[in-house]
């Protein structure tokens, strides 16, 4: 057998009917809604990453093969290969793996699947280069697009860099979609946990604005008198 089926294979073994069932309706698959048509096998996180970590070694086109599968866990797979594979990688090969995951995001089609795969591999990319690549995807008509590149920037946060998350919470503070509030939220926490100050000023500044589900996301982790001064409405 293939590489491809092989992991296939191990995969559909692990699933479950019932995990895959409420997987289906925790990730939106229904008609219209944001992971419309998704399939789930009904496989855990720590299962795929265990599967992933036993097939590190595949080549780019058994990753592109992977990584277009109808099966969410597969993809799933491929992106926790990619990053296995970038996290050893010489420049060279990082190089051609972020152009793979960007030639790719239609097939990031998830949030689960951007969140455990874009930080790792294009945020900590980008930490020592221009980080023009986010703005472009930010202006994407792809929401996969734009969340890849808000949580590309926990790595910057990570590394106690944090005017792009800013900066990019309000370039997108108008997106239409909750899960870009719930991303820019994210974000804004996890900058605010660096930097209170800069948090609260941002969010005094744009709270009137900020979409709610966005704001009270950024400052869950505040105290209670603060969250409650920030989320006045007046």
């Amino acid at each position: 057998m293939s590489a491809i089926e092989i992991i296939t294979n191990e995969l559909q073994t692990l699933g479950r009917a019932e995990k895959a069932a409420h997987l289906s309706r925790f990730f939106k698959t229904g008609k219209g809604q944001y992971g419309e048509n998704d399939r789930f096998l009904g496989v855990t996180v720590p299962q795929t990453r265990r599967v992933a970590m036993a097939h590190a070694g595949v080549n780019l086109a058994d990753l592109q093969q992977l990584i277009r599968s109808e099966w969410h866990e597969v993809r799933l797979c491929a992106l926790f290969i990619l990053t296995i594979q970038f996290n050893k990688g010489d420049e060279p090969t990082r190089t051609e793996l972020v152009h793979f995951y960007l030639n790719n995001t239609q097939h990031t089609n998830n949030w689960d699947l951007v969140d455990l795969s874009a930080w790792k591999a294009i945020g900590t990319y980008l930490l020592d280069r221009p980080r023009n690549l986010l703005y472009r995807l930010a202006e994407s008509p792809l929401l996969w697009d734009n969340r890849i590149a808000m949580v590309s920037t926990y790595a910057f946060i990570r590394q106690g860099q944090l005017d792009d998350t800013f900066a990019l919470a309000e370039k997108m503070m108008g997106h239409k979609h909750d899960l870009m509030h719930k991303a820019i939220g994210w974000m804004l926490r996890e900058a605010g946990k660096r930097d209170e100050k800069r948090l609260i000023d941002f969010v005094e500044n744009h709270r009137l604005v900020m979409p709610r589900t966005m704001l009270r996301y950024a400052i869950e982790k505040l105290s209670a008198t603060q969250r409650k001064h920030l989320m006045r409405k007046d």
